[in-house]
Parts: structure tokens; C-alpha cells; sequence
């Protein structure tokens, strides 16, 4: 599974929120305004990353993803944990608290969660 570009990234964000679609109703809900083409092609290039799959109804395309969101971000939340935190959760959690990105409430909340788990 190849990393997305930003643009991709925002491009199957779309995707996933619609669920199956045409280019058209994926433009409508990228913000940015990029131009209908644009959208085209980065779909095309989904298409040809494996992201994307397609089936023409008519005389235009549906777009459907071939891979899940959440299958995306277990993939490469764990490439960035394991690229810059050593492979460590903790380290990753201790980043996000020293750049007061995760409150004292929320790490609690957080704690909750993993006990519930037990």
C-alpha cells in the first residue's frame, strides 16, 4: 500500500465519507474548490494505486474504495509510530502531551478506554 499525497488523502477522505460516487459529487465536498479536472486525474491515480475501484453506469463512472479508511490509517499510524517514536505508543502519547495536544482530561479519558479493554 503506497502513502498518499495530501491531495489524495483529501481525495479518498471524500470517498470514504460518500461511500460510491462520482467524480462530481466528490468535488463537491473537498474544500479548497480544486477544479473538476484535478479531481479527475488524483481519482484516476486512486484508481491505479489500488485505492479505488470503478464501474461504469451509464455514460459515467462510480468510484467505490478498494481499501477502508481504517485499514489506511492502521497502516500508516503505524509507519509514523514506528518512524518517529522508536516503535513506541508511549513515546507518541508523551509527544502529544508535551505539545499540549492532549489534556490531563482527555489522557484520562484515554486511561478509561484501555481499562474498559482489560
Amino acid at each position: 500500500m503506497e502513502k498518499l499525497t495530501a491531495q489524495e488523502e483529501e481525495t479518498m477522505l471524500a470517498v470514504w465519507r460518500t461511500g460510491e460516487g462520482t467524480i462530481k459529487a466528490f468535488v463537491q465536498l473537498i474544500n479548497g474548490d480544486l477544479p473538476y479536472t484535478t479531481v479527475a486525474s488524483t481519482i484516476k491515480n486512486l484508481e491505479k494505486k489500488g485505492y479505488l475501484q470503478s464501474q461504469m453506469v451509464g455514460n459515467t463512472y462510480l468510484y467505490k474504495p478498494a481499501v477502508s479508511e481504517e485499514e489506511y490509517k492502521n497502516k500508516f499510524m503505524g509507519n509514523v509510530v514506528k518512524d518517529y517514536f522508536d516503535n513506541s505508543y508511549k513515546a507518541l502519547v508523551s509527544f502529544f502531551v508535551d505539545q499540549k495536544k492532549l489534556s490531563a482530561k482527555e489522557l484520562k479519558e484515554v486511561i478509561r478506554m484501555i481499562e474498559k479493554e482489560k
